[in-house]
């Protein structure tokens, strides 16, 4: 019979990239077992078409009565698997007590206060706002099964391109104006909370700048979670535009996360914020120019082969940073707001420049 693994991940966009590595390995050390991934909506089109998972399952989060009967419907589907061991890359209450429900016979998680009893094996959790990579704190769960340390050059993160939605991406940017030899500027402007938003006088003026170059686009992105930040970055970056450049910016909508990828795939360099889409970013090959503000490079910086150039642009010194963004304490988000544009532009004409 082959071994039956449940992995859980729920929440976030990037914290599912970064246990991608970490599920390519266990195909490897268990080529034959049958991998299950339970994801949540926001974050499904990251796995939806791994190679190393043979079942996907979207749980929803839902509230009240009709919540708790959706969770008992799930825990009654997974006990009849009747897996061998799970896996709990998130930790949270209800991963945790999904983890524990499916009757696995081995559960795989974090410590945690009040919830350590529901694995049969536990490992510390970084504590500090800084820890280790992302994906070697995840990492460290599959090391208990004798997985050996990740490195990103075999093991980067995966996404796979959805060919529907390559599609549908390559019509809407010939629509709007790119040729197949112009150079792609994908720029992302939002971010899921304030403290990872640089501002949009700022993008606007990297926009604009990078826009100047010969057979250069440029596509501003924006998520629902601030939707009306890439209008307001392309209406200003066309202002500084003389009127014959203005059809260099384009506004091309809103993409999801499978139309990003494929966009990205097209892109010459990606630059954007420590969010849900530069990760995205880091599953291609593309050059990335990415933002910190509380966080740390060292943290969530892209993982994949150090061929694929990266620059990362922070402020240093600040005794605030990193920080745990549940409070500003100088109240002016400084790690961001003095990221000076000409750092980004220069690294960014830096990285186009080497690809050519």
């Amino acid at each position: 019979m082959p071994v039956r693994i449940l992995l859980v991940r729920l929440r976030q966009i990037g914290d599912v990239i970064f246990t991608t590595p970490a599920v390519h390995a266990l195909r490897d050390r268990f080529p034959d077992a049958l991998i299950t991934y339970l994801v949540e909506p926001a974050a499904a089109a990251v796995v939806a078409g791994n190679p190393h998972i043979d079942e996907l399952i979207v749980v929803p989060r839902r509230g009240g009565l009709a919540g708790l009967r959706a969770d008992a419907a799930l825990v009654w589907r997974l006990r009849r698997r009747a897996y061998d061991v799970a896996i709990d890359f998130h930790g949270g209450p209800r991963a945790s007590m999904l983890a524990w429900l499916s009757g696995a016979r081995e559960r795989i998680g974090y410590e945690a206060p009040g919830r350590s009893w529901m694995y049969t094996r536990t490992v510390p959790r970084p504590r500090t706002p800084i820890g280790g990579h992302s994906v070697r704190n995840q990492w460290a769960l599959v090391s208990a099964l004798g997985i050996e340390a990740p490195e990103p050059e075999r093991y980067p993160v995966e996404m796979a391109i959805d060919e529907q939605a390559a599609e549908a991406v390559s019509a809407r940017v010939a629509t709007a104006g790119v040729d197949p030899d112009d150079s792609v500027v994908v720029i992302h402007v939002s971010a899921g909370n304030p403290f990872r938003r640089w501002p949009a006088a700022a993008f606007a003026r990297v926009a604009s700048t990078l826009a100047r170059g010969d057979r250069r686009r440029v596509i501003v992105t924006s998520g629902p979670s601030d939707g009306n930040a890439a209008s307001r970055v392309i209406e200003e970056a066309r202002r500084q535009l003389p009127e014959s450049d203005r059809h260099r910016v384009l506004a091309c909508g809103e993409f999801s996360l499978a139309e990003l990828r494929a966009l990205v795939e097209r892109a010459a360099l990606y630059i954007g914020g420590d969010s849900g889409p530069m990760h995205i970013a880091s599953t291609s090959h593309v050059p990335i120019v990415s933002l910190y503000g509380p966080t740390r490079p060292e943290r969530s910086a892209p993982w994949r082969a150090a061929i694929w150039p990266v620059a990362a642009i922070e402020v240093d010194g600040l005794p605030c940073r990193p920080c745990d963004q549940r409070r500003c304490e100088p109240g002016d988000f400084r790690c961001l707001t003095r990221i000076d544009p000409q750092q980004v532009i220069d690294a960014s004409e830096r990285l186009l420049a080497g690809r050519r």
